[in-house]
């Protein structure tokens, strides 16, 4: 078994290599973000965390990573002490960026913790086979040297490792049938960063049907109504999966509740006033939406109707706190949560109709992601990887989920690319992407042994293949074509633009042929390794 390890840590250190050859790389404005929460949770009292507000970049993550920074803070200390200064904006130092790289670094144990123990339990461990058809040795490269982690946390600056680390650990336990520990650490990363409550209903339908009732198979009129019998209801199980999650949120929130600061807290995780669109439009629907309210208004000045001009650095500007479109309906939160759980519904309803195991409720568990993702309000172009990283447990699982993940991945992480938009990272994020995309491609296809197309790609059709290559010509205008013939001055975001609207349509592709897959889904459909 030992030697059947070694490729583990072999990786493992390659992995650790790169991250440290990209320490002087380009840091975005979320390096100063976290600096500026090491200088909060260490220079002030608690009750300040969520009040401070010398920078623009305030305190807006649950307090468990505000506990999080805290304790980081203190190792911070030893490396230099102007950092924990909560004046000195913009401060960056050496010893400031090397500390926060390493801290990237040192907290991704947890991934690498996350991934030990999936491939432990879920895959039956470490086996003596050929590494090019090796599940596990695959599922190992497609997790830990992912592309968007490497751009996000390595490069621009972000605990996403950290934080996938937990849920990957949440869904092993979940999926083993250690559902209560699953729950406790899914309670926990929700309290470390709430993003993740877009994938929380997915976690409350399974948690409640599979483990709060007894599966007795029961034919009533009752169970044939709304999926269960009410009497096969364990209210200890129920009592005692609700005092775990509240016990979590009472140790996170509870110091503040006493303090009178619950409020104030809330206000920060929840600013609905941010506008629909990030300054970077993400690839979801909503890019779509902005272009069509682009043309409109475009079409109906040519046409000499009246478009008001008061919101002209609205949707279609690429700015934040955008509130109004020029033509079509705005959208408001609500409209957007209200859209995104009824996109959830269907997958939620099915794995409460017809429960398919642990692989329904992982693939549950993807489509709430991609739903809130694509439909969600305020989404970060950087959400994407929480669809691509569960998305990868089934690409080494199933062939034809291959399909969709080819969909997501490689225009996802292309979406990521403006995020690096200084000319010296070029050289480094076109290689990382293509280096991952090429290998990943190439190990799912050498084990599902399949044959490679026309056009030279695995799994995908003649269209799907050639909008994978489209991307090609794409990166070529928007980095060059666009400014030689001069509009980089009069439309300086349509680059940004046709990146999000370009890989929004595959990204569409993929949750449509996930969905169909899903739903379709049963026990039946699970493969015994």
């Amino acid at each position: 078994m030992a030697r059947e390890k070694e490729w583990f840590f072999t990786l493992f250190g390659i992995c650790c290599c790169i991250k440290l050859l990209l320490l002087p790389a380009y840091r975005s404005t979320d390096f100063e973000v976290h600096r500026n929460w090491l200088a909060i949770t260490h220079s002030l009292p608690v009750s300040d965390w969520y009040y401070e507000e010398t920078s623009q970049w305030t305190l807006d993550y649950p307090p468990f990573f505000a506990w999080f920074e805290y304790l980081l803070s203190q190792v911070a200390e030893f490396f230099d002490k102007d950092m924990l200064i909560v004046t000195n904006l913009e401060y960056g130092s050496r010893a400031t960026v090397v500390f926060q790289r390493l801290s990237v670094i040192f907290t991704d144990s947890m991934l690498i913790y996350a991934v030990y123990r999936y491939i432990v339990c879920n895959l039956q461990g470490f086996r003596k086979e050929p590494l090019a058809t090796s599940k596990v040795f695959i599922l190992t490269s497609l997790l830990l040297f992912n592309f968007g982690l490497f751009v996000v946390d390595h490069i621009h600056f972000q605990y996403n490792g950290f934080l996938f680390g937990i849920l990957l650990l949440s869904i092993q336990k979940t999926t083993a049938g250690s559902i209560p520990h699953g729950a406790f650490l899914f309670a926990v990363l929700l309290n470390f960063k709430h993003i993740f409550l877009y994938i929380a209903p997915a976690y409350f339908v399974y948690l409640l049907r599979e483990f709060c009732f007894r599966n007795t198979r029961k034919s009533s009129r009752m169970a044939n109504l709304i999926g269960v019998d009410i009497f096969d209801l364990m209210i200890s199980r129920l009592i005692g999966l609700g005092l775990i999650v509240s016990s979590v949120f009472l140790v996170s929130f509870g110091p503040f509740v006493y303090m009178g600061d619950l409020k104030q807290v809330l206000s920060r995780l929840f600013p609905v006033k941010r506008g629909l669109c990030h300054a970077y439009w993400a690839a979801n629907f909503w890019s779509l939406y902005n272009l069509a309210d682009k043309f409109l208004a475009i079409a109906g000045s040519k046409l000499g109707l009246h478009i008001s001009s008061t919101s002209q650095a609205s949707m279609t500007g690429g700015l934040v706190a955008q509130q109004e479109h020029l033509v079509l309906p705005s959208v408001s939160a609500l409209a957007t949560a209200i859209l995104t759980l009824a996109t959830m519904l269907p997958s939620l309803l099915n794995i409460w109709y017809r429960p398919s195991g642990p692989k329904g409720f992982l693939r549950c568990l993807i489509i709430c992601a991609y739903c809130s993702f694509l439909f969600g309000y305020h989404v970060h172009e950087k959400a994407v990887i929480m669809i691509i990283i569960p998305m990868c447990l089934l690409a080494v699982e199933s062939k034809s989920d291959c399909r969709a993940f080819i969909l997501l991945s490689v225009p996802g992480h292309f979406a990521l690319f403006p995020l690096l938009y200084q000319p010296f990272e070029t050289p480094l994020k076109v290689t990382l992407f293509l280096a991952y995309t090429v290998l990943s491609l190439a190990f799912l296809a050498k084990l599902h042994r399949c044959e490679i197309s026309s056009f030279g790609l695995p799994f995908l059709n003649r269209i799907e293949a050639l909008y994978i290559w489209g991307l090609v010509p794409l990166y070529i205008y928007c980095n060059a074509v666009h400014s030689m013939i001069g509009l980089s001055e009069k439309l300086p975001f349509v680059p940004l633009m046709l990146t999000s609207v370009y890989c929004t349509i595959g990204i569409l592709c993929s949750w449509g042929v996930f969905y169909f897959k899903s739903m379709n889904f049963t026990t039946k459909d699970i493969k015994v390794s």
